[in-house]
């Protein structure tokens, strides 16, 4: 798969990424991906190599794989295109005939949630969601808990350090230990003003 390291940026599943493409070398890889699969890997650069991003960064092993969702070719032969998050996946990079760097990408093997605490995590989790939004949201009663960890942690005002802590962290249940953590200590909606489950919808 082409990767794409970038500063500080975690591709969620799922989630939707808007990105500006000007480099030639990422340039051609926009190219090649429309031509291929439309898929691509975003790895975030490892901190304190922010400095070599016209280089060759070393980057986190776990990393995004997304898939053009949309795209605008601009005059200039500069992109502008939408990612659509898929999946979290394991890296490693592999040699490249291309102006661009490319990896094996393997889908992330991440410990599930024992079936005894899923449904008091789920209800944890959506509860935390909820107040972090200020419109009610109808969250499926089933939705997974990766899913739901991920709504969480993208709802909270994370630093980097914290994001990846989270992000690349396989054991779901800590992951979502880690996420209701953070949320009890951040401050979100103030509860009196939070819309809940049941509530008619505001005029």
């Amino acid at each position: 798969m082409p990767l794409f390291p970038l500063s500080n940026v975690w591709l969620f599943p799922g989630a939707v990424t808007q990105l500006h493409i000007f480099e030639p070398r990422y340039r051609q890889m926009i190219e090649d991906s429309l031509d291929q699969s439309g898929r691509l890997v975003i790895a975030a650069v490892v901190d304190g190599h922010e400095s070599d991003m016209s280089g060759a960064p070393p980057v986190y092993p776990i990393a995004g794989l997304g898939e053009i969702g949309r795209h605008e070719r601009l005059p200039d032969g500069r992109f502008l295109i939408l990612l659509l998050g898929l999946t979290r996946v394991r890296i490693r990079e592999v040699p490249s005939d291309r102006m661009y760097r490319r990896v094996e990408a393997v889908p992330l093997d991440e410990t599930p949630v024992c079936q005894e605490r899923v449904g008091d995590l789920r209800r944890q989790l959506s509860d935390a969601v909820l107040e972090r939004t200020g419109e009610l949201l109808n969250l499926p009663e089933d939705m997974p808990i990766g899913s739901l960890i991920d709504l969480l942690m993208l709802r909270m005002p994370l630093p980097p350090t914290v994001v990846r802590r989270l992000y690349t962290e396989c054991d779901l249940s800590c992951r979502a230990e880690l996420a209701l953590a953070e949320h009890a200590q951040r401050p979100h909606l103030d509860s009196k003003k939070r819309p809940r489950r049941g509530d008619p919808p505001a005029e």
